[in-house]
């Protein structure tokens, strides 16, 4: 049963070659950079070994990666639901280059062909949540971007596009919890300890 002092901390995954260019990256397994080594350490000591009862990671590299450098990878376990967002045929390319066929075009409203829509995305969001809300304590996920922004937006009970309107950094921190009964964003796209890196 959550408590309204449980915690639920969004963790992105450091910098890729692609998120650096904004390619959409869904399901190719991109290493992070040098610089997203860096972030995910530097992220590492943001959270500072607290003490999570349960650790999921997407099991794409770039978010198990960025586990394992924050110091979580001996006990985070690989979630499938935590993967992110399946662009179909628009994985790899940059929203410029795509509205170039499709003026005003954005995933929250349009989707992928071939990939996934916005409500596929919710579906695996909400049940995340619903594991995390199962565990007896704070709880860490390793995850991805678009994926993130959806689980907030269906944390609130808004439909899984409003996350078009969360804007999340790579490597950042942000920590979704109770007020009563009440979901609540506590803090978000937090990237203070990213000053130094």
């Amino acid at each position: 049963m959550p408590t309204s002092s449980q915690s639920i901390w969004l963790l992105r995954h450091g910098e890729t070659s692609w998120s650096s260019l904004g390619r959409h990256t869904g399901r190719t397994d991109v290493a992070l950079t040098p610089r997203g080594v860096r972030q995910a350490e530097a992220l590492g000591r943001h959270v500072e070994g607290r003490p999570f009862t349960l650790v999921l990671t997407s099991p794409l590299l770039r978010a198990s990666e960025t586990s394992r450098l924050a110091g979580y990878g001996g006990i985070a376990e690989t979630e499938p639901d935590l993967q992110e967002w399946d662009y179909g045929s628009f994985e790899g390319r940059t929203t410029a280059d795509i509205r170039l066929e499709i003026p005003l075009w954005t995933v929250w409203e349009h989707g992928s062909p071939g990939g996934e829509t916005a409500g596929e995305v919710a579906e695996r969001a909400d049940r995340v949540i619903a594991r995390a809300l199962a565990a007896d304590g704070d709880v860490a996920l390793f995850a991805h971007g678009h994926l993130l922004r959806v689980l907030a937006a269906r944390w609130l009970g808004l439909p899984p596009n409003a996350g078009g309107s969360l804007a999340l950094d790579t490597a950042s921190a942000s920590v979704l919890g109770l007020e009563r009964e009440r979901h609540v964003i506590r803090h978000w796209n937090e990237i203070c300890h990213l000053a130094d890196e």
